[in-house]
C-alpha cells in the first residue's frame, strides 16, 4: 500500500498573505483541519485548526470587540502556520507516513511528487487502510494463535484453516520462541477452525467473532 493510494487529492490550499478569518471559514465550510500554504507554486507552510484557535484572543482579553476584528482582520496565514513542513513521498509506503505522523506527533502530512503538492495524507486515511487490510468488515472469526518462531510454522498453521479462508493475517508481538498472531477467517465452516487448529497442535489463544 502506498500514500498515493489513500491520500486525499488535490487538497485545498491557502496563500501565506490569506487572513486567519478567510482559513478558519475554508475549514469550517469544507470539513478540514489543515490547509497546506502555497506561494509561487511551492510548499510553504501548514496551518491547522489548532494553528488558528490559537491565534484567537482569550475571552479574558481587555480588547474591545471592535479592536478585535480588526486584529484578527490583519492577521494573516503567515503569522500562525508551521514550517518548515513534515511531508512524505507519493510513492511511500503507507506505514512509513504512518511512523511520521507517530514519532512527530502530527495528525496529517502533505504529499509531494518532487516539488508539487499533490495530496495530504492523515491519522484517519491510516485507519482507513486498516481497517480495509485487515478485512474488519468481511465478518467470520477473529483468532489469535501462537505459532512457533521457525521457518515453516507459518505455513503449516495455514494447512488447517480450509475449507475456511484466511483474508488478512498480522504479528500481534513477539514471544520467547513464538509469534503471535492475529488472523480473519471467512468463508465455509468458519466455526470449526479453532479445533482444525488445536488439533494440528497449535496455541490458540483467543476467538471472537468479527
Amino acid at each position: 500500500m502506498l500514500v498515493r493510494d489513500w491520500m486525499t487529492k488535490d487538497p485545498v490550499v491557502v496563500a501565506p498573505d490569506t487572513p486567519v478569518l478567510e482559513a478558519i471559514r475554508l475549514l469550517k465550510e469544507k470539513g478540514f483541519r489543515r490547509l497546506p500554504v502555497m506561494e509561487g507554486g511551492r510548499l510553504v507552510g501548514l496551518v491547522t485548526d489548532k494553528d488558528l484557535k490559537d491565534a484567537m484572543p482569550s475571552k479574558a482579553t481587555s480588547l474591545s470587540v471592535w479592536e478585535m476584528n480588526y486584529l484578527l482582520a490583519k492577521l494573516t496565514v503567515r503569522e500562525v502556520m508551521a514550517r518548515p513542513v513534515v511531508t512524505v513521498e507519493a510513492d511511500a509506503p503507507l506505514e512509513k507516513a504512518a511512523l511520521l505522523m507517530e514519532e512527530r506527533k502530527i495528525g496529517g502530512l502533505p504529499v509531494m511528487e518532487g516539488e508539487r503538492l499533490v495530496g495530504i495524507i492523515t491519522v484517519t486515511d491510516v485507519l482507513r487502510a486498516f481497517i480495509e487490510v485487515l478485512g474488519l468488515k468481511l465478518g467470520g472469526l477473529r483468532i489469535t494463535v501462537d505459532i512457533p518462531d521457525v521457518p515453516g510454522a507459518l505455513a503449516q498453521m495455514a494447512q488447517a484453516v480450509p475449507p475456511a479462508n484466511i483474508v488478512s493475517i498480522a504479528t500481534a508481538a513477539h514471544l520467547p520462541g513464538y509469534q503471535r498472531l492475529v488472523m480473519r477467517v471467512v468463508g465455509e465452516d468458519v466455526e470449526g477452525v479453532p479445533k482444525r487448529l488445536e488439533a494440528a497442535g497449535e496455541r490458540v489463544v483467543d476467538v471472537r467473532p468479527g
